[in-house]
C-alpha cells in the first residue's frame, strides 16, 4: 500500500500534504505511517516511514525539517544557522527544497503559503499553542521573510472535532478568561459540567483574525477515523501505551 496524503484546495499551488497513517511500515499499536521520532516505535521503522513521505513529496529524508514540539507559541526560521529539531511549534522558510513538517495526533497541523513572496510556514496548534498565539506568530515570522498578510493562504489538516473533544469547566474557563467571546467555541456536553470544544473553529477564527487572504479546514476528524488517523485521545480511552504521529508537509 502506498502512502496517502490529503491536500487542501486552499494550497493548490504549492506542494503539500496532510498524510494519513496508510502505507507505513510500523506495526502493532503504531500500525501504519508513524512518523513520530519521539514515539516508542522502532526508530529504524520510523525513519523508513519518514523516507516514504519525503519520496512522495519528491525529495529525500534529509530535506525534512523537524521540530521538537512542546505546545508553545515559539516559531523558528530556517536559515544557514538552523539546527536539527529546535524546540518550537512553528517554522517558516523561503528556501527551495526545505520540507517543513509538523507532527500531530489530534492537534491542528496548519500549513501556510504566500505564492508571491515564495514563503511557506507550518505550525502545531493544539489548544495550548493556539491559545498562546502560535498561529499568529507563524504569520508574523512569514512576514519577516517578505510575505504579505493579504497574500497568505492557510489550511488546517486532520484534527480532533468538536463532537469528540469533551473538556471540563476549568478548560473552558481558561479560554473565557482570555477572551469572553471564546465561549462561542464551546457547547454543553452530555455530562453535567462537561463541554465540547471546537478546536478547528478556534483555529479558523485565529487565522481570520490574523487578516490573511484565506483559511480552510479539511473537515477530517482524527478521533473518529481510526483507519486513517492516529489519535492521542482515542489511544488514552483505549488504555494503550503509546500512539503514532501523523506528519504534515509543505515545500517550495
Amino acid at each position: 500500500m502506498t502512502v496517502k496524503r490529503i491536500k487542501s484546495p486552499n494550497l493548490a499551488n504549492v506542494n503539500h500534504g496532510f498524510y494519513t497513517r496508510l502505507g507505513g511500515a510500523s506495526s502493532g499499536i503504531f500500525r501504519g505511517l508513524n512518523c513520530g521520532i519521539g514515539s516508542s516505535d522502532q526508530r529504524e521503522i520510523v525513519q523508513i516511514n519518514r523516507a516514504r513521505v519525503a519520496e512522495d513529496m519528491g525529495s529525500s529524508a534529509s530535506n525534512l525539517i523537524a521540530l521538537h514540539q512542546f505546545h508553545s507559541a515559539k516559531v523558528v526560521t530556517v536559515d544557514a544557522t538552523f539546527s536539527d529539531r529546535p524546540h518550537a511549534d512553528g517554522v517558516v522558510s523561503n528556501r527551495t527544497g526545505d520540507i517543513l513538517t509538523i507532527l500531530t495526533a489530534d492537534c491542528q497541523p496548519v500549513l501556510f503559503h504566500d505564492p508571491d513572496a515564495d514563503v511557506i510556514g507550518a505550525c502545531h496548534a493544539g489548544w495550548k499553542g493556539a491559545l498562546a498565539g502560535v498561529i499568529g506568530a507563524t504569520v508574523d515570522a512569514m512576514i519577516a521573510l517578505g510575505a504579505k498578510r493579504e497574500n497568505i493562504s492557510a489550511a488546517i489538516g486532520p484534527c480532533i472535532s468538536q463532537s469528540a473533544y469533551e473538556v471540563g469547566a476549568e478548560f473552558r474557563d481558561q479560554f473565557v478568561s482570555h477572551d469572553p467571546t471564546f465561549e462561542s467555541f464551546f457547547i454543553e456536553g452530555a455530562q453535567e459540567g462537561k463541554f465540547q470544544f471546537d478546536l478547528p473553529a478556534f483555529g479558523l477564527h485565529t487565522l481570520r483574525n490574523a487578516e490573511i487572504k484565506s483559511a480552510h479546514w479539511i473537515h477530517e476528524c482524527t478521533y473518529s477515523n481510526e483507519e486513517y488517523y492516529y489519535s492521542y485521545r482515542r489511544t488514552t480511552h483505549a488504555g494503550e501505551a503509546d500512539y503514532g504521529r501523523l506528519i504534515s508537509c509543505i515545500t517550495l
